[in-house]
């Protein structure tokens, strides 16, 4: 199964922003048509300098800068957002954006207290919707942008003995 997609995905992590990564992160790109979906990483780096709420992620294949995503979960708050979300135009296709959604949403739940994640997209970005429905997202219906809005509940955590 050499060239089987878990093969591909199973190298994929979050690793946090550093000096070290930060300019692989911004040159990262979207295709053309993908532009005005998200803002670009490095608006995104400057906001999580002063949002103190921000969780900037590097997507990394094995060793290479694959893709950036950007989330927030306040402890005063059961909900947590991810509102930057993207791979690299090189990149995309692979099931990348999929493992890395696993990985964010594993974080997210690690945390202990958040029990919903929400998203949004535009709606006429089928790639992000698709993505979002394939792991359980619900849309909501949109915000006052005219994003989509799409919400995951979690599953209750089990108190184990």
């Amino acid at each position: 199964m050499k060239n089987g997609i878990g093969l591909k995905t199973a190298g994929i992590r979050l690793v946090s922003v550093t000096e070290a990564n930060r300019t692989l992160v911004t040159a990262l790109e979207l295709a053309p048509d993908q532009m005005d979906f998200v803002a670009s990483n490095a608006e995104s780096l400057d906001e999580a300098e002063t949002d103190v709420d921000a969780r900037p992620r590097v997507v990394m294949a094995g060793d290479r800068v694959v893709g950036f995503l950007m989330y927030e979960a306040p402890q005063r708050d059961d909900e947590a957002r991810i509102y930057r979300f993207m791979v690299d135009r090189a990149s995309q296709g692979k099931g990348y954006g999929k493992a890395a959604l696993r990985e964010v949403l594993d974080e997210i739940k690690g945390l202990g207290h958040v029990r919903h994640v929400s998203i949004c997209y535009e709606p006429e970005n089928d790639a992000a919707r698709n993505l979002y429905r394939s792991a359980g997202f619900v849309e909501e219906g949109l915000d006052e942008d005219g994003e989509m809005i799409a919400d995951l509940a979690l599953p209750a955590r089990s108190h184990e003995p």
